[in-house]
């Protein structure tokens, strides 16, 4: 299963198109983890599971959301309720109580991903504005059983192949 993760877009409709079509016949999921600062209507939003950021004033996108995905529990949230920016302590107590595998989440715009206590957290940083690096980030993850492959993309060079990452399950 493959599953696409992007976050703050910050009112891109173009970019949020075209990283769809490139990847649409490979991805099973596409996760948008808020400040997309678009409606709910929006044609580029179009089959991208939705949070609300704090950029965010549209009603019809969830603060967060839990998806089971080929018997995996993906729990969904744009991180500024749990204060991302200065722990994932609060992020994790909830995935914690969801019962999460992956986390997927934004807010800061900094790329990352950190396997803690066998629960994979994953921020694919921005493709309007990052942090801490140039390149304008989005993530496909690979889920194969207990492993998980993570390919880092620039929205306009591509994979970034000096970042995919093998992770692992144990339990």
């Amino acid at each position: 299963m493959k599953i696409l993760i992007v976050s703050d877009s910050h009112g891109l409709t173009t970019e949020l198109t075209e990283i769809k079509e490139k990847h649409s016949d490979e991805i099973d999921l596409f996760i948008h983890c808020g400040d997309s600062e678009l409606s709910a209507i929006e044609k580029s939003l179009s089959r991208y599971l939705v949070v609300r950021g704090n950029c965010d004033f549209e009603k019809n996108f969830p603060e967060e959301l839990v998806e089971n995905a080929n018997g995996l529990r993906l729990f969904i949230a744009h991180g500024h309720r749990y204060s991302v920016k200065s722990t994932l302590l609060n992020l994790a107590y909830r995935a914690k109580e969801l019962k999460a595998n992956i986390v997927c989440f934004g807010h800061s715009h900094i790329l990352g991903a950190e396997m803690i206590d066998d629960i994979l957290y994953i921020n694919p940083g921005s493709i309007r504005l990052p942090r801490g690096r140039q390149e304008k980030t989005y993530v496909i993850i690979d889920v194969e059983e207990k492993e998980i492959t993570l390919h880092v993309f620039d929205l306009h060079q591509g994979e970034l192949e000096h970042l995919k990452q093998n992770l692992f399950f144990t339990k």
